[in-house]
């Protein structure tokens, strides 16, 4: 018998490498959450996107 959650780890283990490599705007697009739950992931995978705004703002 297997877990009834065993595709709620993966899922969340796939949404967190997500956020740690997309800002939150496209992660909420790309998975279909809120902007609000999507920052929340961000936040949980301890990256911040300020650098990367900057140097685009630079170009």
């Amino acid at each position: 018998m297997t877990a009834p959650f065993e595709g709620l780890a993966s899922r969340n283990s796939a949404r967190l490498a997500l956020a740690s490599d997309l800002p939150a705007s496209v992660l909420a697009d790309l998975t279909g959450t809120s902007i609000s739950n999507a920052t929340r992931w961000t936040a949980y995978a301890k990256r911040d996107w300020f650098d990367y705004i900057a140097c685009r703002k630079q170009t």
